[in-house]
């Protein structure tokens, strides 16, 4: 496999790179000034049709113009007016007068390519007809309001645009000569005509006088525009003659009446002329709304066209159409690629033969090297190779025998280097095993330390513990057993509204009882393992009489199985405890939302496992003050264990106290706290096989999870 990061390659990329930028840049400039320079040169051109174009149209209003001149000069048509009045007439002489003035006419339009010629009374208010003169009412137009305005105007022409009521008082003009069909034209602006019945007209007017100089009649020619194919095709010819366009261009004419095109030479793909069709969007908005002349590319009615379009204006001065010459892009598009094709060829061939030309001559420089290079891969392998005597006689020739050299000494120098790095790696590793033999010592030492030190901390915290605890359920003890004595008077003093009572006395036996069970729980807490297991053959010490027991009424109860194995209904648990603590909740907008989903038993002391709760319950209390919820979740942890948690909303506790929250004495936040019952809970819940955990963020609150052995 070739490797491309070589000298080689780095060299000739070198040479043929800039070679290959500059062939590229040659090209790309060749490309832009040749694009640039020859869509100038097209565009010089379309616009010089267009000013063809527009003489073209501008003397054909002149000849029409002065063809009535002529006519209104000749004699013939003076000396058939003479024998006629403005009145009618029906002598004999008056016919033949009018059938001379009605053929002089019709000759006329015939020759000039008239759509209609018209002799006019001099107030506009006859027409000469075949019988004579007529009654006529002239349309209102700006050249007719001009021409009667003034003796003086003797000869008028322009661009008209005449309604179909008008017109059709023309018995020469068709309906199908006028009307066009609107076509749907791509990048038109949308609209919703369907036909265009308006008629653009080159109309000419010439005042005819007699002998006295007495204006005696107007001549009134009209030239229609509408599907008036020889006119632009006469343009055409006039504008796109033999040799002016490349071979396959196609040169057009195109007269628009607004945005359609009423006569043209541009045809559809069916091969009919695009009669009806409309300009684009872009196109309209320049010429016709801003007046402007536009020479650019345009796309006309299914291609590109280099085109050109300026606004005809009407005798009023509006701008009513558009005049448009133009041709085909594509002939000229494939000519410019054919060349541009050639000059690349070249270019790249240019190119080509450089290339080759330096990689030939590079040739010599590159093997030598590449010999040098392979001695020194193989030397950094390892492996024993010299390049030898080059042929060449070169400055590298002397380079490689001083590297044969270099390689020699090297050699020599490895070997020495070699022997002394076995002597010391064999000094290094025999101090290596001394020191990890003795950081094992020093690190079963500390290890030994730290389980020392936890084991006399936690001595000393049960020592204190045990001391207070001792103190504390003495002196409980003794008043629960006056609370138990006197109690059991008043039971026997209300005789026989004992049973009205029965609840609220069962509940002080019961919570007096919970109080000693409370009482003794921090005994067993305090005690050592070793205590424990002496005093399960004793029986507990107690202050309380003999004679007083404690009533079993109510049915809340732990229950202890005919297995013999002590069980708590979780649900019931929970509701107590928090029917208990209903006097911690006054006074606090806090909510309690209970989650029960365990089926199962836990197989703990009820009272036990209620004093747990009591205390995580209450913590959470405190914890949130007074806005914010407790959630109590149950769920069962397979089959042999629940899992009880309390989630509260509350500040939380810092990430520095998490480790401590279950050490005895240890509070935080708590004015009134002795820091014992999270201590307690710990010790009562793994007394009984089970774990708890906290996890906690600030701000946010605290979860305890409590799992229980479970039936």
């Amino acid at each position: 496999m070739k490797n491309f990061s070589s000298l080689r390659y780095r060299l000739l990329a070198l040479v043929l790179i800039p070679l290959i930028l500059l062939s590229g840049t040659v090209m790309l400039l060749a490309y832009q000034w040749s694009s640039d320079y020859t869509y100038q040169q097209l565009f010089t051109k379309v616009n010089t049709d267009l000013r063809v174009a527009s003489d073209a149209f501008t003397q054909i209003q002149d000849k029409a113009r002065q063809q009535l001149l002529a006519l209104a000069n000749s004699s013939q048509l003076r000396l058939a007016l003479e024998n006629n009045s403005e009145a009618e007439t029906h002598d004999a002489q008056a016919n033949t007068s009018f059938k001379v003035i009605n053929d002089l006419l019709s000759q006329q339009a015939n020759e000039a390519g008239f759509n209609y010629l018209n002799l006019l009374s001099s107030n506009g208010a006859h027409k000469m007809g075949v019988n004579g003169w007529q009654g006529h009412q002239s349309p209102t137009s700006p050249l007719s309001s001009k021409i009667l305005a003034s003796n003086t105007q003797t000869s008028l022409s322009g661009i008209e645009i005449v309604d179909m009521q008008v017109w059709q008082q023309q018995t020469e003009l068709q309906v199908l000569d006028i009307e066009i069909p609107v076509l749907y034209t791509e990048r038109a602006e949308p609209t919703l005509r369907t036909t265009e019945s308006r008629a653009m007209m080159i109309r000419a007017l010439q005042s005819v006088y007699d002998r006295s100089g007495r204006r005696v009649a107007i001549l009134e020619a009209g030239l229609l525009l509408n599907n008036n194919v020889e006119f632009v095709d006469r343009i055409r010819e006039l504008v796109y003659g033999p040799g002016s366009l490349t071979s396959g261009g196609r040169g057009t004419v195109t007269v628009f009446f607004e945005d359609i095109r009423i006569t043209t030479n541009v045809m559809l793909e069916d091969g009919s002329r695009a009669l009806g069709t409309r300009v684009s969007s872009e196109v309209r908005d320049a010429v016709l709304e801003r007046g402007e002349t536009w020479v650019d590319r345009a796309f006309v009615v299914n291609d590109w066209y280099i085109s050109a379009y300026e606004p005809i204006v009407d005798v009023s001065g509006e701008r009513v159409g558009m005049l448009y010459t133009g041709f085909l892009e594509k002939p000229f598009r494939e000519q410019f690629f054919k060349a541009i094709a050639v000059l690349s060829a070249l270019v790249v061939s240019g190119s080509v033969a450089a290339a080759g030309a330096a990689v030939l001559g590079a040739r010599s420089i590159f093997s030598p090297i590449e010999n040098i290079s392979a001695v020194v891969r193989a030397t950094a392998r390892g492996d024993y190779k010299r390049i030898g005597p080059l042929s060449t006689g070169t400055e590298i020739g002397e380079l490689a025998f001083q590297f044969d050299a270099m390689l020699d000494n090297l050699e020599q120098h490895r070997q020495r280097i070699e022997r002394d790095a076995q002597e010391l790696e064999h000094k290094v590793q025999q101090r290596t095993e001394e020191i990890e033999l003795q950081n094992q010592h020093l690190q079963d030492s500390i290890n030994l330390l730290q389980q020392t030190r936890q084991r006399l901390a936690s001595a000393e915290k049960l020592a204190a513990l045990g001391e207070f605890t001792a103190g504390v359920a003495h002196e409980i003890n003794n008043p629960t057993a006056v609370i138990l004595g006197n109690m059991q008077v008043v039971v026997a003093d209300l005789g026989d509204r004992a049973p009205e009572l029965a609840t609220e006395t069962d509940l002080i036996f019961e919570q007096v009882y919970r109080i000693r069970a409370i009482v003794e729980s921090l005994l067993q807490y305090s005690r050592s393992a070793q205590q424990q297991h002496d005093m399960q053959s004793v029986p507990p010490a107690t202050d309380l009489p003999l004679e007083i027991t404690r009533p079993s009424t109510r049915s809340d109860e732990g229950r202890v199985e005919s297995t013999g194995v002590l069980q708590t209904d979780i649900e019931e648990l929970v509701n107590d405890t928090i029917t208990m603590l209903a006097h911690e909740f006054k006074g606090r907008q806090i909510t309690v939302h209970i989650d029960n989903q365990s089926d199962l038993s836990a197989t703990i002391d009820r009272q036990e496992c209620q004093q747990v709760l009591i205390n995580l319950i209450s913590n959470a209390i405190h914890a949130i003050e007074q806005d914010g919820k407790i959630t109590i979740v149950a769920r069962n942890l397979g089959t042999q264990s629940i899992t009880l948690q309390v989630m509260d909303t509350g500040r939380g506790i810092e990430s520095m106290h998490l480790d401590r929250v279950f050490d005895p004495f240890f509070t935080v936040g708590k004015a009134l706290g002795t820091g014992l019952g999270l201590s307690v809970s710990y010790s009562i819940v793994r007394r009984n096989g089970g774990d708890i955990a906290v996890t906690s963020e600030l701000l946010k609150g605290s979860i305890f999870t409590v799992t229980l052995p479970a039936r």
